[in-house]
């Protein structure tokens, strides 16, 4: 048994012979017991502990703390007690953990387990130790799965930088840009599909994790600079050159949420009616945005309210579902996976359990529905502007969210023939026929080639390719998918020719919607040399160009297309398994971009993006479509466009 008047002098001799096992400790110095384990049991049992025993205990520091889980039968050793109490008692222990701020990591499993863990983490903690992080530092790495060899790698990316691309001529159409010669044609691909789909399985992928911030900037920075006691609206219209808010302003009965808050201001304020037009426009733009009434700016797209319908207020989330049964289903079902951040996910089930019953009881098809959050594990550091890793007010590292290169990662657990992938934004509300045509054209187009390149890598596995069939899959291999072959391709032998044909063949296959520029903001379709020579279609942004270089400025000046984020994807192999996606991606492009922090300034890394450098190594063919398959919402004064709009 055990007093109260006990614990002080066990906490002594435990620092005593902490002390003396230090002298002769090699590399580490492992303790069964501590000081705060001490004060928790005293806690526990007499609902006090000695101040002086409290205060050593917060004091006392280790470099890693082991906290046993309790996923283990109870063992009577002499030493254990209270087995029915575990759960609480384990709770207990790392709340008190987290209070005093120590650095620790929860060991699960059976022992054998727990041991190896142990281990794996010790080695990984001196790594971390050694590359100048600290034990707080290590936790934060490990407990988002982030290896040490990753940090250590983007961290090189700030300090080294990343090149840009180098381009070699923007692809056109009949160069790099596929342009069918009428609808009729694209009406041929599209039933090719219909052929073809039942056969296959389908999904729909949607990102749409991101918030609405960009949506509503120019309101926010309304809210922040208006001067409401001493200007008027049309004041601060012509000071700040804010044509954006004349437009929202003279469509704002249009949009599909303005019922909602006009009738929240008339709860709100009794004579509201009685007020003047500015102040009647300023209060509702402050209900949209202010968090404790519509918080829109907070909220991902996918929940916004979007569309106006005679019967109900349509989000993004409904419309995607009516597209899907259009296009993504087979054998009457469609499969649709949503990426969104975890704490909005019962806001998209809510809104899906309104309309989903609906939907398939007009198209007879059914929906089936899954969510992926992006993997903590993909979030890269952020640096200071020296680039050493960048810390918030609490001394705790910064990791970001790595763009949507990040999703590569949640495209790879996908298993589907056929992929669909569309921005949460790019929604219309007219024409959804006209858009499902193309949607299946592309489908067509993609599985007419892939049956092509099957075909090829079938015989080359039957080895029945012979000398005389090479040329023939050349000239395919070049005008049919636009690569380029290498230079000295002639002089191989006719191994080494089959080889090099299956390695450039046996890829995942994209086939990208490209719209005609008209001005819009985004990324386009180039002829890019990568950092080997070897020429291929990529899909670039702007912000990978060096613009100071006055040949690639021009290049992009003279883009006769931009990338809509309309593909259809081939994800399996002419065996029929799943490529590991993560093999096709190049890590040497990216984007590093600045942000703020509570008023300080950081630099973060964006993994390459989804449709840029993940995609980079795939086979890809560009195809025109019209501009009317491309309708985001960028802004919300976009709402105001046709095809937001009722008929």
């Amino acid at each position: 048994t055990c007093s109260p008047e006990d614990l002080l002098p066990i906490a002594i001799g435990q620092v005593r012979q902490e002390n003396e096992a230090l002298l002769t400790a090699n590399k580490y110095l492992f303790c069964d017991t501590c000081l705060l384990v001490t004060k928790v049991f005293s806690e526990i049992n007499y609902n006090f502990c000695d101040p002086i025993l409290d205060k050593a205990a917060r004091k006392h520091k280790y470099d890693l703390f082991f906290l046993t889980d309790v996923d283990v039968p109870w063992e009577n050793d002499g030493l254990r007690d209270q087995p029915d109490n575990r759960e609480a008692h384990f709770t207990i222990f790392k709340e008190s953990l987290l209070q005093n701020d120590k650095p620790f990591v929860v060991l699960s499993g059976n022992a054998e387990t727990r041991f190896e863990q142990a281990k794996k983490i010790i080695v990984e903690l001196d790594k971390a130790k050694e590359m100048g992080f600290s034990s707080h530092d290590f936790v934060q790495i490990y407990e988002r799965g982030i290896s040490l060899e990753t940090i250590n790698s983007h961290l090189n990316v700030f300090r080294l930088g990343i090149s840009k691309a180098v381009l070699v001529r923007p692809a056109t159409k009949n160069d790099g840009i596929i342009k069918l010669s009428s609808e009729y044609e694209f009406q041929q691909f599209s039933d090719y599909f219909d052929q073809r789909k039942q056969t296959l399985s389908l999904t729909k992928f949607v990102p749409a994790s991101g918030a609405a911030s960009r949506m509503f900037k120019f309101l926010n920075e309304f809210l922040n600079e208006f001067d409401f006691e001493n200007e008027t609206i049309n004041a601060y219209i012509n000071r700040k050159n804010a044509t954006g808010l004349t437009v929202f302003l003279a469509g704002m009965e249009k949009f599909p949420f303005f019922a909602s808050i006009d009738k929240k201001l008339r709860e709100l304020y009794f004579d509201f009616d009685k007020w003047e037009s500015d102040k009647k426009n300023y209060y509702f733009i402050k209900l949209l945005l202010e968090p404790e009434y519509f918080n829109f700016s907070n909220k991902p797209k996918g929940i916004l309210p979007f569309h106006k319908y005679a019967s109900h207020i349509a989000t993004p989330i409904e419309e995607h579902l009516n597209e899907a049964v259009y296009y993504a289903n087979s054998n009457g079902v469609s499969n649709i996976h949503f990426t969104i951040s975890g704490i909005h996910q019962s806001h998209f089930e809510k809104i899906i359990d309104e309309v989903k019953n609906k939907i398939e009881k007009s198209s007879k098809v059914d929906i089936s529905i899954k969510f992926s959050i992006q993997n903590p594990a993909t979030d890269t550091i952020a640096v200071d502007f020296e680039n050493n890793p960048f810390r918030n007010d609490s001394g705790r590292l910064v990791f970001r969210p790595a763009g949507h290169g990040a999703l590569i990662d949640n495209l790879n657990h996908l298993d589907a023939d056929i992929i669909f992938i569309k921005n949460i934004d790019n929604v219309i509300q007219n024409h959804i026929e006209k858009i499902t045509l193309y949607k299946k054209a592309l489908g067509g187009i993609l599985i007419e080639l892939q049956d092509k390149i099957f075909q090829i890598l079938n015989q080359i596995k039957n080895k029945s390719i012979q000398k005389k069939d090479i040329e023939a899959i050349i000239s395919f291999i070049k005008t049919k998918l636009s690569i380029t072959i290498i230079e000295d391709f002639q002089k191989y032998t006719l191994e080494n020719k089959i080889n090099y044909i299956k390695d450039i063949l046996n890829r995942p296959i994209r086939v990208c919607g490209m719209v005609k520029n008209e001005g819009e903001a985004g990324g386009g379709p180039f002829w890019v040399r990568d950092n080997k020579g070897v020429v291929s279609l990529q899909i670039i942004e702007t912000s990978q160009i060096d613009l100071q270089n006055l040949s690639q400025k021009r290049i992009l000046e003279s883009a006769t297309h931009f990338n809509p984020v309309d593909l259809v994807c081939g994800i399996k192999d002419f065996k029929g398994n799943k490529f590991n996606l993560n093999e096709f991606v190049d890590h040497e492009t990216g984007f590093i971009v600045e942000k703020n922090k509570n008023g300080r300034d950081l630099k973060a890394y964006e993994l390459p993006g989804l449709w840029n450098g993940a995609m980079a190594r795939w086979i890809t063919l560009f195809v025109e479509v019209p501009i009317a398959t491309f309708n985001p919402v960028k802004t919300v004064n976009d709402l105001l466009k046709q095809a937001h709009q009722p008929h």
